[in-house]
């Protein structure tokens, strides 16, 4: 029990109508009464100690992969940081560190393909190596650390450089976590962030982006099975990219991103011969300039789009994209496809919720009303977080999806202190307000942390009749048991599996089909 989930326990156990001197007398009674064997205390301790260890372990690798990772892409490449680790302790240690690597490979199958190291990997990697050393890991990791910090020399100006990148990359992953499960506030950081840079890390450069989602080619098959769906773009270029769609029997250079799975960096495009241009009011002299076509990858390393950026509209000479600018951009790409996975994960569950919530309502009319929030990261040191109210619906079935975002904070919402309890401890919260009973059910995330939140009220009833309450607690079992699948699916190790034919929708699977599913095995197993 951490400190939210034991006074809540209290709270429950007390009652709401509980005196101050019985309060006082059952405080007393717990401390008199309560006895720990030294063996417990040790067990108790030795596990604070490991949960620290481990969160410091944490953040000692998270900056020093920042620190190799000095222009902000997100990656590492494997054989670079395996050569630099083979010359520890003057390569005596070779066998262990191959040991390792073969490892790290099982768990991550895409690295004997891309040779990339996400930060996650990357402490894994530093983790096998060290427990291949020697018992003592924390230790073994400490000289690694060490080791790598002093491998690996930069300037402060690069430093600096690097730190304003990764707080323009940090605000993409925030637009996407303060959504609603919307892609437009996305969209706008990551033009935010290219533009930022250009300006002040590119000489000021003039540059279009654009981001174009892989689809099925449902309209002209005969031209390809996918095509290239442009669904943003910088302002100036809306009315030539926006909605445009890219088939493969075009000209262009995307589809070879797409295909091959790497950037396409084309200095000169007036001297390339195989470049589609989207605004044909530009006169054939003017197409001059820089092109950069970089892939989306997912978790798993399966492309989904590309992210596009050009110069053609900056008629300076010197308008080729950098090294140090397309690391950056490749940067960019990953925090956006974090940012474009996390709203597809909130629209999953969303979707979800609205299946579960119409399996509901015809079995338990005594719920008046449900509504559905998300949990939001606070916008100021003051609010840590908030509650973004994203569905209601009523005993008639009737439901509002909240597209313009209605926040509640907990200094302003002292009559609904209940389902911030909720958040805090996880757990369900029972509270009566203005005479109307509530019952706040979290929806947790692999942690364990609330990340939504149900909150059902039933009237002026204290208690549902018991067979509704049983399909009450039915469909919150499979709604979490859905969630917990939905965000399984976006993990870094793990292979997408497919149970109904159904759910194959243009490679996603469709979340209201996995609560019927999970509902499915649930009768199944009590039959």
């Amino acid at each position: 029990l951490n400190l939210p989930r034991f006074v809540q326990l209290m709270e429950t156990f007390v009652g709401e109508d509980i005196s101050l001197p019985t309060v006082k007398r059952l405080i007393a009674f717990i401390k008199e009464e309560y006895k720990q064997t030294e063996e417990e205390k040790t067990e108790r301790l030795e596990k604070v100690h490991h949960i620290s260890r481990l969160a410091q372990r944490k953040l000692l690798l998270e900056a020093l992969f920042e620190k190799w990772d000095d222009n902000a892409s997100g990656f590492l490449d494997l054989e670079e940081v395996d050569a630099v680790l083979s010359t520890f302790k003057e390569g005596m240690e070779k066998e262990a560190l191959r040991k390792a690597k073969k490892h790290l490979c099982s768990r991550y199958p895409q690295l004997s393909r891309v040779g990339k190291l996400s930060p996650k990997a990357f402490q894994t990697f530093l983790e096998l190596v060290a427990s291949e050393f020697t018992a003592n890991v924390d230790e073994a990791i400490d000289n690694l650390v060490e080791f790598l910090t002093t491998s690996v020399e930069r300037s402060r100006m690069k430093c600096l450089q690097s730190l304003t990148r990764r707080k323009w990359l940090h605000n993409i992953q925030q637009a996407a976590e303060t959504s609603g499960a919307s892609m437009e506030p996305v969209y706008k950081a990551v033009f935010k962030a290219l533009s930022q840079d250009a300006e002040a890390h590119g000489d000021n450069k003039k540059i279009s982006a654009y981001i174009a989602l892989l689809e099925e080619n449902q309209l002209s098959p005969e031209r390809g099975q996918i095509l290239l769906h442009y669904v943003a773009c910088t302002t100036d270029d809306a009315p030539y990219v926006l909605n445009q769609i890219l088939y493969k029997d075009m000209k262009g250079v995307s589809f070879a991103a797409v295909e091959e799975g790497k950037l396409v960096h084309i200095p000169r495009v007036q001297l390339h011969g195989n470049i589609h241009f989207w605004n044909y009011d530009r006169p054939v002299e003017e197409r001059r300039g820089s092109l950069l076509v970089l892939p989306l990858h997912d978790a798993r390393w399966r492309v989904f789009g590309i992210l596009g950026l050009d110069t053609l509209r900056d008629q300076c000479e010197k308008t080729i994209f950098l090294t140090h600018e397309i690391s950056f951009y490749q940067g960019v790409s990953q925090a956006f496809s974090k940012a474009y996975h996390h709203v597809c994960r909130l629209e999953n569950i969303l979707q979800m919720t609205v299946t579960a919530l119409d399996w509901l309502y015809p079995r338990a009319p005594s719920v008046h009303t449900v509504i559905t929030y998300l949990v939001e990261p606070g916008k100021d040191k003051t609010c840590d977080y908030a509650l973004r109210k994203v569905i209601t619906t009523d005993n008639t079935g009737q439901k509002e999806i909240h597209s313009s975002p209605v926040l509640l904070l907990r200094k302003e919402n002292l009559l609904r202190v209940y389902l911030f309890k909720c958040i805090d401890s996880s757990g369900v919260i029972r509270a009566s307000v203005c005479g109307e009973y509530h019952i706040a059910v979290p929806l947790r995330d692999l942690s364990g942390q609330a990340l939504g939140i149900f909150d059902i009220s039933i009237g002026h009833c204290q208690k549902l009749p018991p067979h509704e309450h049983t399909d009450l607690q039915k469909m919150l079992k499979m709604a979490q048991a859905a969630c917990s699948e939905i965000l399984k699916m976006s993990l870094e190790e793990t292979e997408p599996t497919y149970v109904l034919e159904a759910e194959h929708v243009a490679n996603l699977r469709h979340a209201g089909i996995l609560f019927h599913q999970f509902m499915l095995q649930d009768l199944r197993e009590c039959v």
